[in-house]
């Protein structure tokens, strides 16, 4: 078998994870974008401890686009790159008030139109705070693991989410995302992936490990 089938890898996965959500802490889809554009090369941990005090102090899009630019930027610090994520954050806010009433839109196409909000980011919010089936959120788990599994030999991730939605029922976009991350997370790792004790190990090519 060159590539694991679908229809074998997602039942394994509702076993493994069957409440698969993604591990940033958000209440409202604001807090969920502006979590999402945090998580850029950095934690979801170190995210989470930095929102936790960020949200009571900006709640809400106004808040993060009247925000003094230099105190948002210390707020964040801690996730990295700062400096660029602190303009991303408040220029996509600024954008909300402007064109959406505060609201985060429920399309893509709209999303997108946000500074600092791509593709990736566009369908973890959707399929985070709405439920809407965008596309596949594909971050470097789900790049790594498609690979691995033969699923995609793309590397580019808006090719490898291009692979990726045929063979996926749309109805499964929203749970599977996240149920790859959370696997290539704690399971098929970047280093040392735990082949012997997989639920796939029977099934994956394991190419390129």
């Amino acid at each position: 078998m060159t590539t694991v089938e679908i229809d074998v890898l997602l039942p394994r996965l509702r076993e493994l994870h069957p409440t698969a959500r993604y591990e940033l802490n958000w209440s409202t889809p604001v807090q969920m974008l502006v979590a999402t554009i945090l998580a850029a090369q950095c934690t979801d941990e170190r995210v989470n401890a930095v929102t936790e005090t960020l949200f009571v102090r900006y709640p809400d899009a106004a808040a993060f686009a009247g925000a003094d630019r230099g105190e948002l930027e210390e707020a964040i610090r801690q996730t990295g790159f700062y400096k660029q994520k602190a303009k991303s954050v408040q220029e996509a806010c600024q954008a909300l008030i402007a064109d959406f009433g505060g609201e985060v839109p429920r399309t893509v196409a709209e999303l997108v139109t946000l500074p600092g909000v791509a593709r990736k980011t566009a369908n973890v919010v959707l399929a985070t705070c709405f439920d809407i089936p965008s596309g596949i959120i594909v971050d470097t788990h789900v790049a790594r693991l498609s690979q691995r599994m033969g699923l995609s030999r793309q590397r580019d991730p808006d090719r490898i989410e291009q692979d990726l939605m045929p063979l996926v029922a749309e109805d499964q976009w929203t749970y599977f995302g996240p149920a790859m991350v959370l696997f290539g997370r704690y399971v098929c790792t970047a280093k040392k992936p735990a082949c012997t004790t997989c639920m796939l190990q029977d099934v994956c090519p394991k190419i390129g490990v």
